[in-house]
């Protein structure tokens, strides 16, 4: 009997062998997987390959409308969807591994495998993955909104006093950190479901504190210049650049533009036309006059020893103060004026304008300097060159008797210099820069236009002798008579007994309106 039973069990396994090796173990895409085997959830028994890849990726896309919420700043969050945040499969190899599995590996393994199965189900662990990069992006653009700004103590100057506002501290979102954070929670922890994520929030303080700014006392450097030349429109630009910079405060290292306190120079922004210089002559334009307040302003600061990173001379000299003392600003050219707080206090910038048409740049900061040490300030002119000629300009468009006249601005090359004194014995002496400015001749633009021949050949005879004062002369003597013609013409009209009305009922009745036409 035993000798039986051991040749059945022989015959089974080689009746098993020859199935096996009739069979073969090659895996193909349309080979069906064994009963018994699921990915996650979904039963792949039965299935080729490629049926069982699509049924999973279904599964996997299933979750993609789950939410994931992120708690952003206070009560704030963004919702965002798993499909939003780049959700992917990430091992479709166990597809292949599930087909395999059964079929490869020699016969003994193979056979133990199938019977295992009949046990127990076989289950894959499906993998997910996420695009950090969207995920950050979601994060940095959907969350800037709840992000609170930092609000800096506020330093004012009134009526000789001053006055401090306590700043307000500012929370925002940490995008990378955060970033960082939803990635490992959806990679690592995350089950398939709607989540919930506490994005990191870093907190900003606020730049000053009463301490700090009630510090500020001492007056580092201050510089005075005269517009009582002016008219009023200059003036009135002058005073608005002025009203512009005053109250600005500047913590350690913050960079300050001239140009960008004082733009735009429109009328909007308190602008007016005034002179200004262009191409050599002096020409009307909105905010004329504003260089004498970046002008103002930089002698201040050089008085104060604060950095200056940008400065321009002009491109013609100026009255207000001497060579090589002057910053100029303008759009065109791209000119600007910076300086940097280089101390290790805030400083404030008090700007003041007179009713006598002086302008005057306090800056005011924690005086570290010893107070045995004076700085001076030389203006130093190498060369100097005057304008020996004339310019005419005729002008065609302006009637003959209009003469309007530039004066000449003589060319300067100078430098100025740093002179530093300790107990009134000078202890050093720097450059602080070079100015080279324009020659420009004294210029008059003629007006030409007349029906009069004998009139136009005498302004034309007048240019061409080159003389301002000449033409000054014949184009005045023009407009006196064209003035003494206008005033006759005057009085006489004055003298003309008024024109006789018709009586009211001549008066002819209005005409009918026309016809609207129709829409």
């Amino acid at each position: 009997m035993v000798m039986c039973r051991r040749r059945g069990m022989l015959t089974v396994i080689t009746a098993l062998l020859v199935g096996f090796l009739s069979a073969g173990v090659t895996v193909n895409a349309e080979e069906k997987i064994e009963t018994g085997i699921y990915v996650e959830d979904v039963n792949v028994s039965g299935m080729t390959v490629s049926e069982a890849r699509s049924a999973v990726q279904d599964y996997v896309d299933s979750f993609g409308e789950a939410q994931i919420t992120l708690h952003a700043i206070d009560d704030q969050a963004i919702v965002m969807t798993a499909s939003e945040a780049g959700l992917k499969w990430a091992n479709p190899e166990i597809i292949d591994e599930a087909a395999a599995l059964g079929k490869d590996g020699n016969i003994v393994q193979c056979y133990k495998m199938l019977k295992d199965l009949e046990r127990n189900n076989k289950v894959y662990e499906i993998k997910f993955e996420f695009d950090k990069e969207k995920i950050k992006t979601l994060i940095s653009e959907q969350g800037a909104q709840y992000n609170q700004e930092a609000v800096d103590a506020v330093l004012t100057r009134t009526d000789g006093a001053f006055q401090i506002t306590e700043g307000q501290a500012g929370v925002a979102i940490d995008v990378d950190a955060s970033a960082d954070i939803v990635y490992n929670y959806l990679t690592g922890e995350w089950e398939g479901g709607n989540g919930y994520v506490d994005l990191a929030v870093a907190v900003q303080e606020p730049r000053g504190s009463a301490e700090e700014l009630s510090q500020i006392t001492d007056v580092l450097g201050t510089f005075t210049t005269s517009y009582s030349t002016s008219n009023s429109s200059r003036s009135a630009n002058v005073a608005n650049g002025c009203r512009l910079i005053d109250g600005s405060l500047l913590y350690p290292g913050d960079e300050f533009s001239a140009y960008e306190a004082v733009s735009p120079f429109t009328q909007d922004n308190g602008y007016y036309m005034a002179a200004s210089y262009l191409n050599g002559q002096v020409v009307d334009s909105l905010g004329g006059g504003i260089c004498q307040v970046s002008t103002t302003l930089y002698n201040a600061v050089l008085r104060a020893e604060l950095e200056v990173t940008e400065r321009y001379n002009h491109s013609m000299i100026v009255t207000y103060v001497d060579p090589s003392a002057d910053a100029a600003i303008a759009e065109s050219s791209g000119k600007d004026f910076k300086f940097v707080n280089n101390t290790e206090y805030p400083v404030y910038i008090e700007g003041i304008t007179t009713p006598d048409k002086h302008i005057t740049f306090t800056i005011y900061g924690v005086e570290t300097r010893d107070s045995n040490r004076e700085v001076i300030y030389e203006s130093v002119v190498l060369e100097r060159n005057v304008p020996e000629e004339e310019v005419i300009y005729a002008n065609e468009s302006l009637p003959l008797g209009y003469c309007s006249v530039q004066s000449a601005h003589v060319g300067y090359k100078a430098q100025l210099w740093k002179v530093v004194k300790v107990d009134g014995v000078e202890v050093s002496r720097e450059q602080v820069n070079s100015s080279s400015y324009n020659k420009s001749p004294r210029n008059a633009t003629v007006g030409t236009a007349t029906a009069d021949p004998e009139a136009y050949n005498a302004i034309m005879a007048a240019i061409a002798t080159n003389s301002i004062d000449q033409v000054k002369a014949v184009a005045g003597a023009y407009q006196a008579q064209a003035d003494a013609a206008a005033a006759q013409a005057a009085a006489a009209a004055a003298q003309q007994p008024p024109a006789e009305q018709p009586p009211a009922e001549q008066t002819p009745p209005p005409a009918p309106p026309e016809p609207a036409p129709e829409g």
